[in-house]
């Protein structure tokens, strides 16, 4: 049996239920379409006792596999902000839902995360029971060069990450590798990219059970090398501090005494939007603390002051302009406000962690 839909394609085969992203043009970046068929697709499958067990892969450009997901459709959330349209209010909503789902599917959930898998793969990727990388597998959570912060269940699934790993991935927003992801929890195992198809094939066999299911995905797993893990000790030392000016300032100081990966870091961070940075840093450290139904009621309250709850700044939101410079106007060079780390004001980074909605009326109320 199989169902058709142009960006989301799924059927079942065997006892398992196989989802194919399929933009391949775009990376397979998630529309409010997308979010709403693979919500769709899920709820069925999860109260289908024939459906043993879920996989979930991209479409390349030269076929299956070769990026899983680089996202939500920027360019879509730009316009439909700027035109306060209200379909970017639904979008939002209906992803965080969608992401909640794939932690409460009760069922297997393989994700096969090769080539691209950011911010909105993440989202979908990150509640497998099954998360597969390969050798090929590009992962970041970017969101603080767009002006925004990694949502999706960032604050939860990263601030789960070893030591403080989380921050450093969160404000950084630098590409790892499979390896790495698996060293910082947010990968099970490395599978070559060359024998992808041959598994997921596998996967329609005559399977006794959920977890004979699982066994036959994990036999072909093989170890996996984490360069990032190379910088646990300074990550941890560094991105531990307790604040953002205090994370710069040790970075800057070690990079002018010879450390070329602080130096660099410290390169980085400064490029990022600076009122983000402390934002994003209060973000995963409240979520450190939080449920994943927490942690995306925050979220959806944080995405509401990047882009919706005050009027006065909407011309100043950091995270429109963020995604004109990336990808509308493409020049590279977006005009932070504070343009500093030094000038963010407390007061509003504080902010964006009031509720713009009553407990009883939040879009997210119904996430347990």
């Amino acid at each position: 049996m199989s169902e058709t839909s142009s960006e989301v394609l799924s059927e079942i085969r065997g006892k398992v239920g196989f989802i194919t992203l399929n933009r391949p043009k775009a990376l397979n970046a998630l529309s409010l379409g997308m979010v709403r068929e693979l919500r769709r697709v899920l709820e069925a499958w999860k109260s289908d006792p024939a459906v043993l067990a879920i996989a979930i892969r991209g479409q390349g450009k030269e076929g299956p596999f070769g990026a899983f997901c680089a996202g939500g459709d920027i360019r879509f959330l730009h316009q439909a902000a700027s035109d306060g349209h209200p379909a970017v209010e639904d979008f939002f909503t209906e992803e965080y839902q969608l992401n909640h789902l794939t932690h409460h599917l009760g069922k297997p959930y393989i994700a096969f995360m090769d080539g691209v898998v950011m911010g909105g793969g993440m989202g979908i990727s990150q509640g497998a029971s099954m998360r597969i990388v390969t050798e090929k597998t590009k992962m970041a959570m970017p969101e603080t060069g767009i002006g925004l912060f990694p949502d999706v269940g960032g604050g939860y699934f990263l601030s789960r990450a070893p030591g403080h790993v989380g921050e450093y991935l969160a404000l950084v927003g630098n590409i790892i590798t499979g390896g790495d992801a698996i060293a910082f929890n947010l990968a099970d195992g490395l599978l070559p990219a060359a024998q992808q198809q041959a598994v997921w094939d596998g996967l329609a066999g005559d399977f006794a059970s959920a977890e004979a299911i699982e066994g036959y995905v994990r036999q072909h797993w093989v170890a996996a090398d984490s360069p990032a893990s190379a910088r646990r000790a300074d990550i941890d030392r560094i991105f531990g501090l307790p604040s953002v000016k205090a994370i710069i300032d040790t970075l800057e100081q070690e990079g002018q005494a010879g450390n070329a990966w602080a130096q660099e870091t410290a390169q980085t961070l400064r490029k990022r939007s600076p009122l983000m940075l402390h934002v994003v840093l209060e973000q995963i450290r409240r979520g450190r603390n939080m449920t994943l139904a927490q942690d995306l009621r925050m979220e959806r309250d944080l995405v509401r002051h990047c882009m919706f709850l005050r009027p006065e700044r909407q011309k100043n939101s950091e995270t429109l302009e963020g995604i004109r410079a990336l990808a509308v106007d493409k020049d590279q060079n977006p005009q932070w406000k504070p343009a500093r780390i030094e000038d963010v004001d407390a007061a509003e980074v504080a902010a964006f962690f009031e509720s713009p909605w009553p407990a009883i009326a939040h879009p997210l109320a119904m996430l347990k």
